[in-house]
């Protein structure tokens, strides 16, 4: 009797732990390093030990299973600006958008037209000013800190070479989204596609945009997630099928919208699009907001019109809402901004502007009280109030944005 409960629990132990074994998930099978090019196997063979985290990230990445190794991105010629020799290899740090267009060249070619592609252009711009002299100096490697730290890490730094070869720290590492790379290119698809997994899901989600729309100047984040669009993704997030390949808006998902569906994913009807502004009507950037064609067409060159542009992002929103809903929808933006253009912003430049002409202001930027004073009405609270609208944020609109204008331009900017 004893030999048989034995014999029963020594059965019963032998079967719970095939049941553990059939249950517990299977490790991820790595191919074998012969399936790489030879240089490739050689950078694995190094950096599996020496970057561990590096190596696992790109084990999981459609790289990896399209036997893309570190030398296909990473290769350079001898006379590329940037680059080193390494064991044995011409080799380059930075993997810029023309290293990307390799494979992916109509990705970088949209991406190039965007708006994105032309961030780095900040240097030298008023908000650079801020960084580089009202709150900083120059004093890292002829950069200042605020600037290198803060807006570059978005906009995009110029990557600069010193004599010894080095990478000039004040320049890199930069992820900037329009930085300025020493191949002539412009752009970091890193910016977006983080290293070295380069995710779709990492990628589609909203958290992805926020590193640099938000705070208190494009709090594009914050408004999403008061919106009922961010309310939704939040709540149906395993809804989302974040990890399809087409991702069509309507029938891969119906959850939610984030940044990636309404500005650049695909529809029924379009094509995905690495031209960021390709969907957008209005620019609510700048002091007064203008049709995003306006400055195109002032100046002689021809684009997608804006009504086009405000087309393909109505054909987006009908996936989920009514053609009346929408056409509403634009009707209360374009009244919002309109409201904000009329009542505050002409106003307030004019302003402005008479102030210059008779000389009652320095030229220098940011010395008199009344220069802060219309940059936050404009660059700060007009903005949120702004893209509160275009992304159906109540309190953005109101509180944080058209309650502090008045307030900015009554109190401060017309006594």
């Amino acid at each position: 009797m004893t030999r048989l409960i034995q014999l029963g629990s020594a059965l019963l132990c032998l079967l719970f732990s095939m049941s553990l074994y059939a249950a517990a998930p299977k490790a991820q099978s790595l191919k074998t390093f012969s399936s790489l090019s030879e240089e490739s196997q050689q950078c694995v063979g190094c950096h599996k030990d020496i970057n561990l985290g590096l190596y696992q990230q790109w084990g999981k990445s459609k790289h990896y299973g399209a036997n893309v190794g570190c030398y296909e991105c990473h290769q350079a010629a001898p006379s590329d600006k940037d680059a080193i020799k390494h064991e044995g290899y011409s080799i380059s740090v930075i993997v810029s958008p023309k290293d990307c267009s390799g494979c992916h060249q109509q990705e970088v070619a949209e991406f190039t037209k965007s708006h994105h592609a032309k961030a780095g252009q900040i240097i030298g711009s008023l908000d650079n000013f801020l960084a580089e002299v009202v709150e900083g100096a120059l004093v890292f490697n002829g950069e200042s800190p605020a600037a290198v730290s803060g807006c570059w890490q978005c906009h995009g730094s110029e990557i600069k070479v010193l004599d010894n070869g080095d990478l000039d720290p004040a320049t890199w590492p930069n992820t900037g989204i329009g930085r300025i790379n020493p191949d002539g290119s412009i752009g970091a698809c890193s910016a977006c596609h983080q290293r070295h997994e380069f995710s779709l899901v990492q990628a589609r989600r909203p958290e992805a945009c926020g590193k640099c729309y938000l705070g208190p100047d494009h709090p594009q984040k914050e408004i999403y997630e008061e919106s009922k669009h961010g309310i939704n993704f939040y709540a149906h997030v395993n809804e989302m099928n974040l990890s399809s390949p087409k991702w069509v808006v309507g029938e891969d998902y119906n959850a939610a919208p984030t940044c990636a569906t309404c500005h650049m994913s695909a529809t029924r009807d379009l094509p995905i699009t690495h031209d960021i502004g390709d969907r957008i009507s209005w620019t609510l950037r700048p002091a007064i907001s203008e049709k995003v064609d306006a400055k195109a067409i002032a100046s002689g060159k021809k684009v997608k019109p804006w009504q086009e542009r405000r087309d393909d992002m109505k054909n987006v929103c009908v996936a989920c809402h009514t053609s009346q809903w929408v056409e509403n929808f634009y009707q209360q933006f374009d009244a919002l901004v309109n409201l904000y253009n009329d009542k505050f912003a002409r106003p307030g430049k004019a302003i402005m502007d008479v102030l210059k002409k008779h000389q009652l202001i320095t030229p220098t930027g940011f010395d008199e009280e009344i220069e802060w004073t219309w940059f936050y009405l404009w660059h700060h609270e007009g903005r949120r109030a702004r893209h509160g609208a275009a992304m159906m944020a109540p309190d953005y609109v109101q509180w944080h944005g058209m309650y502090e204008v008045a307030e900015r331009f009554y109190i401060e900017m017309v006594p």
